[in-house]
């Protein structure tokens, strides 16, 4: 007996050790294999990009298109390093970017007051819903002779087109974003005494972010796609202008290089905006 006592002590403590209990091991990744994670996301990102640049710059060298009308991508990259070499590339970029940087910024200005407005009260959605229902089922492009006819030829018609063609998305998804508030979230900051205007400030406004800017990439990828249609007809620079007056001439190599140039405009876009929607949804968990 008396042998067996300190040993049931010495193993009662053993058992109960307070650092061994309720913890959860560490889990240290180890560098190398986060960089090679990224890596590898990185390859199989581009594995589609990087072959259907490849087929590009394959298919008229081997004969399987008219390299006259489909040059090769290295011949378009020539003629692309040439138009920024001599200011050109400039100058209709930024002709472009002007244009579909006012219309995006009136056509924010417009949709999220209006949209917040008819998501969160019933009487302007009763009065308003009419008049949304009609024009949003309008093509922007179809109504581009009415802008040219009442508003000219000139940037206010181009700008106009653009606003319009951004509005409803933006506005369609404001109003989805407030409507679809989680209710627990409202009934629990009304019981907490909020006001009105802090009720939406702080709970709903945040809450619809990230689908008002679902709307908001939208508009991004629309307010160029629509600019450079504008462009076409009327216009003295642009990158709509560019292509048609690239083609017209018979610039093939220059035409593809100002479409490279659009597809890069709008991912860079979308990615500005997708980095402004992670910094004002840092407050969502993430999944």
């Amino acid at each position: 007996m008396p042998e067996t006592t300190p040993r049931l002590a010495a193993d009662t403590v053993a058992f109960a050790d307070p650092p061994t209990l309720g913890r959860t091991p560490a889990v240290t990744v180890p560098r190398t294999r986060t960089l090679r994670t990224v890596l590898v996301r990185a390859v199989r990102s581009s594995v589609a990009l990087v072959a259907f640049l490849a087929l590009w710059e394959a298919a008229p060298r081997l004969g399987l298109t008219d390299p006259v009308f489909l040059p090769p991508f290295t011949v378009v990259l020539q003629a692309l390093a040439g138009q920024v070499a001599s200011g050109e590339l400039a100058e209709h970029l930024g002709a472009s970017l002007g244009r579909a940087g006012v219309g995006f910024a009136i056509a924010l200005g417009i949709a999220i007051p209006v949209g917040v407005a008819i998501g969160w009260y019933r009487q302007a959605a009763e009065l308003l819903n009419p008049i949304l229902e009609l024009f949003r089922n309008t093509a922007a492009l179809a109504l581009l002779p009415v802008f040219i006819l009442v508003l000219g030829i000139g940037e206010t018609s181009k700008i106009a087109i653009v606003a319009f063609a951004c509005t409803f998305p933006v506005l369609l998804t404001t109003i989805a974003g407030v409507r679809t508030v989680d209710p627990l979230l409202v009934k629990s900051a009304r019981s907490l005494g909020l006001s009105s205007v802090r009720l939406f400030w702080h709970v709903v406004l945040p809450s619809a972010v990230p689908t008002i800017f679902t709307g908001i990439r939208m508009a991004g990828a629309a307010s160029i796609l629509v600019l450079i249609a504008a462009e076409m007809v009327g216009a003295r620079a642009g990158l709509g202008y560019l292509i048609t007056y690239t083609q017209f001439n018979f610039q093939i190599p220059q035409m593809y290089a100002g479409i490279l140039v659009i597809a890069l405009t709008g991912v860079t876009i979308n990615a500005l905006l997708l980095g402004l929607e992670r910094h004002f949804s840092r407050w969502r968990v993430p999944a």
